[in-house]
Formats: structure tokens, C-alpha cells, sequence
């Protein structure tokens, strides 16, 4: 444990009682010799038990990160600036992380080595060529990062390479949790908390110096690219996100969220303002738990230290303890539940014939659904990055059960790509909890598209922040405008369906539809015990069509009596 108000970088002390974290591959750790550290995650110094046992009596460290065109080449066909796997917003982010993490190294006598290409081939070219006997690098339990671990692991460990890959991107190992619970994971929140107990303290190590960076043979190191070395110099974002990439500016925003005591022990999620946003009602530290900017075991443990000094304090699920512990659960349950990406093939979702529309999913990725609350949100993921949890919740519901009735996949993708605290595990599972797919099925609840912001909003203020053309329009139309009249369209300077678009649905109308449909796979899905078939939901895609048609008919029909 880090002595109160420490930074977690300044000082070393040795510890002969060092508390590792469950490791996935651990061998003996012999001294004496080079050390390869492989850094993906993990961006960090502190709490670092690959760094920690990668320097410990080694001869010369190196430090890698491998720039993945897989995340980093510009895709110039993708609806916006950056690689077809990550926005603009997100790359920039990871570069000021590793731009932090190398200055941190050099602070201790090292540097970070970039390279790049696919990164089981440059790791095992940089074991062929700086001849180490060490290999250490975090577990990472993604699906991509699983495949690129075999191979590297294999290629060491044939060439007498001692490999350490210990799991410090969580508070446990999903592995343990899973054997706890037979072999399968929880997949309940209850079930979790309860068989995980309380986790590992965070190392206490810290450094002064680091092992010098050896001979680097022939390998092309270069410094931490730019955006505009990776090829983005002429891409079109008028913002970035405001927040900033790196340990240091991750230490620095928990520091200050600790110091406000009663805010800490009054977390209450889901509570707080979806429409904040110069300062989000939130810690926003999600995007440095992603990169491993921050450590998770030492953010827990900062949190339990402000608890100590305030016992009346909010309880999981809802206190800042239980939101880690979310995180836990979905990484636990992402693990250990094969196709957990997609619903196809996954076990725990349910199959549902979510309809494939190309326009109203552009529609609701480009804020141009004609709903300002759903569209200001939409506006500030592109720009920023991010968003409130509660304004995730309200565009996710809207284009899967809410309104469009479009899969959760298709949304879960664009979520993906241009959110900088993106994570596999986490954003599969919100996607299929949001859309009533796995975890929560209470699919009648829907979030309004018009009165759910206006609870914390009234005045519109976000969405004249994050839709200037609707900056004018008076706070009773700001969430309606189509209802506005023509003079007061005109006086705003914003006609709907020529400077902002109508609605691309009737939400009342869309809404009853959709649970309807709703009813009817989960009806399904009960029938079949859960082992609905490509042909079962191509019948029930086509049952559902016919009676919208009918209904669609039968309500003209109704409209042209009553002309």
C-alpha cells in the first residue's frame, strides 16, 4: 500500500515480501539477465507486477510497445476520422499515454521502444534479436489479445524463455472466479460479489531507477509517434475529447476525486446528471482503467481508505466500490462465455430478429434521428469520446427495444470504435443488457427519448451545446422541436425537417411496436428453451413483418375514412 499522499512513481524500496498477483504462465525468475517487458495495456509504473518482476536483477530492460496497424492504420472509408477499429479520439488518447509512460521511464534511467507491425511477430523478432531470457507482459483475457499471446508464449517458452504474464488489468483473476463457481461464470452481480471476496493490495513498489535499455541490435525503434506520423494529418475533427491520456493525468484525477470525501462515500449510481458535461457527475476515470493508466487494486484501495474516515457510506451495487466491481463482473462473464460478442452462438443471449436497417442505424450514428436529446448525445460521442453512463443507456435502448428495434451489435460496433474507454468485455455486456438481450429483461422499461433528459436538463442546455442549430428554440420545444409552430421555427432560425430533421420514428408508435416484438422472441426463446435456430427467426422476422403490415394498412385505412 502506497503511504498516504505518495506519488506512485518517485521512490524505490525493495520488498522481500512482494504480494504478485495470480498469474497465468509463471516460471522461475532467474537474475542476472535482459528482461523483455511487453506493455499493451498496463500503461502505467505503479501496481505493475510485470514491470516489478521484468527489473527485478536484471541487466538491461526493454521496454516495448508495438504500434498494431490492426487499431492504429487510417481507414479512409469509415464514417469518421481514424482506423476502422478506433476513432480519432481514442488513438489520440493511447498516444498520450505511451507519450506519458515513456517520460516516466526516462524519469528512471529508461525509455519506451516503439515498434510496429503485427504484434506477435516484432515481439518474437525483438526475443529472437535482443537475445533476453525474461518475457513479461499483463494477461489480457480479449479474445485478440488471447490468439497473439499463444503464439508469442509458445515461441518463448521453445526458445527457454521465461515467461510472466500476471493479471493486473482487474482486481481478480476471472480464471479463479470461474473455478469457484464449477466451472462456469456468474452470471449474476450477486453471485459475482459473493464468491469473489475481498481482492489482492496493490504492490508497494515504487522505483527511483530503472535496469538501462541494452543493445538494441537491428531492431526499428522509433519515439512515440504523432497523429500525423500514423497518417491522420489532414483528418477532419473541428474537437477532441478534453480529456487527456497518461498515468500521471490518471493519478491526478483520482487524487482529486479522493479529496472530495463526501462525494466518494455518497456515490450512488445509477443517480447522477446524464446532461453534465463540462463537469461530468462522474469520475470519468473509466478511459485510464482501460489502458491500464490507473490500476484498479490501487484505485480500490484508495476508495476503502476514504471510507475508513466516512463508515456512512453507499454500499455495492451502487457505491464506487460496486462499479469496479461491474467491471469485474462483465470480464468474468466476457471470459468465460464463448461468442460473447455477438448473438449468434452465444449462450446466455437471447435470439431476436432485430431488423437490418442501414438508414435508421446511420440515422442514429450520424444525430440525425430528429430526436435532439438522442441526437446531442450522439454529437458528443463523436466529439468527445464519451459520455454519461445515463445517455449511453438512452441511445443504446433507442436504437435496439426502445424505438428502431436495429441489433445491438451494430450499435455495440460504432460504440467500439469511438469511445476512448471502449472495453471488449464491458461494452459487449451493456449492449446486451441495454437491449434486453442477457442480464436484465424487464424489456417494458424504455427510456423516453423526449422526457428522460428533461428531468435533469429542462433548459435544454446540452443539447444547445452539443446542437447549436437548435441553440434558439424555446425550452418548452427544445426536446420537441417538430411540435413547434412554423412562426416559432422561424424565429429560432431552425425548420424542422429542413435545418434539423423530423423524427425518423413516432416514438409512442415505435415504442409499443417494439415491445410487442420484444414479447414475441422472449415468448419464442421460452418455447425452444433457448435454442432458436436461424430458420425459427427468419419465421418469426417474417410473422412480425406481416402484422406491422397489417397494422400499417389497417391504420391508412382508419385515416382515409376519417378524411
Amino acid at each position: 500500500m502506497l503511504r498516504k499522499g505518495a506519488n506512485p512513481m518517485i521512490l524505490f524500496k525493495p520488498s522481500s515480501a512482494m504480494r504478485l498477483s495470480p498469474c497465468a504462465n509463471t516460471t522461475s525468475m532467474s537474475s542476472g539477465s535482459g528482461s523483455l517487458l511487453w506493455f499493451r495495456k498496463g500503461l502505467r509504473i505503479h501496481d505493475n507486477p510485470a514491470l516489478e518482476v521484468a527489473s527485478r536483477g536484471a541487466s538491461h530492460l526493454y521496454p516495448v510497445f508495438v504500434i498494431d496497424p490492426h487499431f492504429m492504420e487510417p481507414d479512409p472509408n469509415s464514417s469518421a476520422p481514424g482506423s476502422s477499429r478506433a476513432g480519432l479520439n481514442r488513438i489520440k488518447f493511447l498516444l498520450e499515454c505511451l507519450v506519458d509512460l515513456d517520460l516516466n521511464l526516462k524519469n528512471l534511467g529508461s525509455r519506451l521502444l516503439i515498434l510496429k507491425g503485427d504484434p506477435a511477430e516484432v515481439v518474437i523478432r525483438c526475443l529472437k534479436e535482443l537475445h533476453v531470457k525474461k518475457l513479461c507482459f499483463e494477461y489480457d483475457t480479449e479474445p485478440y489479445y488471447q490468439a497473439l499471446d499463444v503464439k508469442v508464449k509458445n515461441f518463448a517458452l521453445a526458445a527457454g524463455i521465461e515467461v510472466f504474464s500476471p493479471v493486473s488489468h482487474t482486481l481478480f483473476n476471472p480464471t479463479d472466479i470461474i473455478e469457484k463457481n464449477g466451472g462456469k461464470p456468474p452470471l449474476s452481480y450477486q453471485s459475482f460479489v459473493k464468491l469473489a471476496g475481498e481482492p489482492p493490495s496493490s504492490l508497494s513498489t515504487v522505483y527511483s531507477s530503472l535496469p538501462p535499455v541494452g543493445n538494441l541490435g537491428s531492431c526499428d525503434i522509433s519515439e512515440v509517434p504523432t497523429i500525423r506520423d500514423l497518417g491522420y494529418g489532414d483528418a477532419e475533427q473541428d474537437e477532441f475529447s478534453p480529456f487527456k491520456g497518461g498515468e500521471s493525468e490518471a493519478l491526478k484525477r483520482l487524487d482529486e476525486c479522493m479529496k472530495d470525501k463526501k462525494w466518494v462515500a455518497n456515490f450512488e449510481k445509477p443517480k447522477g446528471n446524464p446532461s453534465a458535461f463540462l463537469k461530468p457527475a462522474t469520475t470519468v476515470l473509466s478511459p485510464y482503467l482501460k489502458f491500464g493508466c490507473l490500476s484498479p487494486r490501487y484505485f480500490y484501495q484508495s476508495i476503502q481508505d476514504v471510507y475508513k474516515s466516512m463508515p456512512k457510506h453507499t454500499l455495492p451495487p451502487v457505491s464506487l466500490i460496486g462499479q469496479l466491481l461491474w467491471r469485474e463482473f462483465f470480464y468474468t462473464a466476457a471470459f468465460g462465455t464463448p461468442n460473447f460478442d455477438r448473438m449468434k452462438g452465444n449462450r446466455i443471449c437471447k435470439q431476436i430478429p432485430w431488423k437490418d436497417d442501414d438508414k435508421l442505424l446511420e440515422a442514429w450514428r450520424e444525430a440525425r434521428t430528429g430526436f435532439p436529446w438522442i441526437d446531442a448525445i450522439m454529437v458528443q460521442l463523436r466529439k468527445w469520446g464519451w459520455m454519461h453512463h445515463l445517455a449511453r443507456h438512452s441511445v443504446a435502448c433507442f436504437l435496439t427495444r426502445g424505438d428502431l428495434f436495429v441489433h445491438w451489435e451494430k450499435g455495440r460496433d460504432v460504440f467500439e470504435r469511438l469511445l476512448i474507454d471502449s472495453d471488449w468485455a464491458i461494452n459487449n455486456g451493456n449492449w446486451m443488457w441495454l437491449s434486453c438481450s442477457s442480464f436484465f429483461y424487464q424489456y417494458n422499461r424504455i427510456y423516453s427519448p423526449t422526457t428522460f433528459g428533461k428531468k435533469y436538463d429542462p433548459n435544454g442546455d446540452y443539447i444547445r451545446h452539443f446542437l447549436p442549430v437548435l441553440k434558439d428554440m424555446p425550452r418548452e420545444y427544445i426536446y420537441e422541436p417538430w411540435t413547434a409552430p412554423k412562426s416559432i421555427q422561424t424565429k429560432a432560425n431552425c425548420i424542422i425537417g429542413k435545418d434539423y430533421p423530423m423524427p425518423v420514428v413516432s416514438h409512442d408508435s415505435a415504442s409499443k411496436e417494439c415491445r410487442r416484438k420484444m414479447g414475441e422472441a422472449y415468448a419464442l426463446n421460452k418455447e425452444l428453451n433457448g435454442l432458436v435456430s436461424e430458420d425459427d427467426l427468419k419465421n418469426l422476422r417474417r410473422k412480425l413483418d406481416e402484422s406491422e403490415g397489417q397494422e400499417a394498412g389497417a391504420k391508412r385505412y382508419k385515416q382515409q375514412l376519417i378524411g
